[in-house]
């Protein structure tokens, strides 16, 4: 891939993530409404930038398919609760990967310098439907599924396993390391302190190879950042916080079904990672990145987006995840907040990522914190893997191109 000589370059002008906040994810939240559920997070995410209603140009929705609440455009009767009235507001929908891609067009919308400070939001509060069943309808031209995410995805971790080798444990360790970190995230939905690989492999076996604790939860929360320009970046940092400069944002489609097709580490997310790092003038991710927040819903997806996102060669992911680099003080720690594995409202999972990346560079994730951590990534993956979003924040500031 081509990458800058030297330094770090953003495209357009600078942004930098102000605040986040989001809810505390659980199995079902009956005492508040979808704008409720939005609120706390959006509440959050302003008081932690420091800004009020008046500071916010724009206002950004992220939603996954409308089947998994059965209500149709949600954000429409939203909007007074979005604070978006008076306000440009935009919906953003790319599958399971929209909370990312909300989060880059909210960024884009800054760098291209028409707002000064946006919000973003997304979120499920998939307690008032059923994920499985919305999956699982016939779509024009494809054939159903009839299975939901785990048996569509099932499949391509066993072709990952039989072309790579990898030991049956590994999905197991994945599991293991993400409820772990899960366990001392406040905000996390599963936290399991005393998991371990032997009880995850005893486990219910739910769609071969992925076992019970090895997949994600279904939650119902929210999560919403404050995007801000160089002035609004500068008037937090004055004030003694650090903010999360955007380095770098990338995203990529291709069809769900095509001849040929590389199931196990598409086109898409290679051709997003290699675009992401060039911008980010990043040649080595393993060495430059200090975190990454990596969508992972079943443990097995670890290994596999690792060689996707270039982290290492084709086949050796399962050995960098068994090696113990992607442990929250190893090398490369993946996932430090629990990832999708301990909190899963799927329409705010990539924003999650793409939070939590913030959170790190920001020095405000608490009792997950990497320490020191200067360069995080965020990924989020959508559809049959074929939506892709990315972005690289650190704490400096970065250059503009020429």
């Amino acid at each position: 891939m081509s990458a800058p000589a030297s330094g770090t370059h953003s495209s357009g002008l600078p942004a930098a993530v102000l605040g986040t906040g989001q809810t505390h994810h659980v199995s079902r939240r009956t005492d508040v409404s979808m704008a409720g559920l939005c609120r706390e997070a959006i509440d959050a995410a302003m008081t932690d930038a420091g800004v009020g209603w008046d500071d916010i140009d724009a206002v950004i929705v992220g939603k996954a398919p409308d089947l998994f609440e059965g209500v149709m455009m949600p954000e429409l009767m939203m909007a007074d609760a979005l604070g978006a009235v008076g306000k440009p507001l935009l919906r953003v929908h790319t599958a399971g990967s929209v909370g990312g891609s909300t989060a880059v067009v909210a960024a884009s919308h800054v760098q291209s310098g028409r707002y000064r400070r946006v919000l973003a939001v997304a979120w499920e509060k998939q307690s008032e439907s059923n994920a499985m069943w919305a999956l699982s309808l016939p779509v024009p031209f494809t054939a159903p599924v009839g299975a939901g995410a785990g048996g569509y995805f099932a499949p391509h971790v066993r072709s990952y396993i039989r072309t790579t080798g990898a030991p049956e444990h590994v999905g197991a360790m994945v599991a293991v390391k993400d409820r772990l970190n899960g366990s001392v995230n406040p905000h996390a939905h599963l936290k399991q302190p005393d998991i371990t690989v032997d009880k995850v492999l005893q486990g219910q076996m739910l769609w071969d190879p992925i076992r019970f604790d090895e997949t994600c939860p279904s939650s119902d929360g929210a999560c919403a950042i404050v995007i801000g320009d160089a002035e609004a970046a500068e008037a937090v940092e004055s004030a003694g916080r650090q903010v999360a400069w955007v380095h770098a944002t990338a995203l990529r489609t291709e069809p769900g079904t095509f001849a040929y097709r590389n199931y196990r580490s598409p086109q898409a997310g290679r051709d997003a990672a290699a675009a992401l790092w060039a911008e980010a003038g990043i040649t080595n991710p393993a060495e430059e990145i200090d975190a990454a927040e990596i969508y992972v819903p079943f443990s097995w997806f670890e290994p596999m987006w690792l060689e996707n996102l270039g982290f290492c060669a084709e086949g050796e992911g399962w050995r960098m995840t068994e090696s113990g680099a992607t442990a929250r003080d190893g090398s490369l720690p993946v996932n430090p907040s629990g990832g999708v594995l301990c909190s899963n409202p799927i329409g705010a999972s990539g924003m999650l990522r793409f939070a939590e990346a913030a959170r790190q560079v920001m020095n405000r994730a608490d009792e997950h914190q990497v320490p020191g951590a200067r360069k995080a990534l965020g990924h989020a993956y959508g559809g049959g893997s074929q939506y892709f979003s990315m972005w690289v924040v650190g704490t400096d500031r970065p250059e503009r191109h020429s």
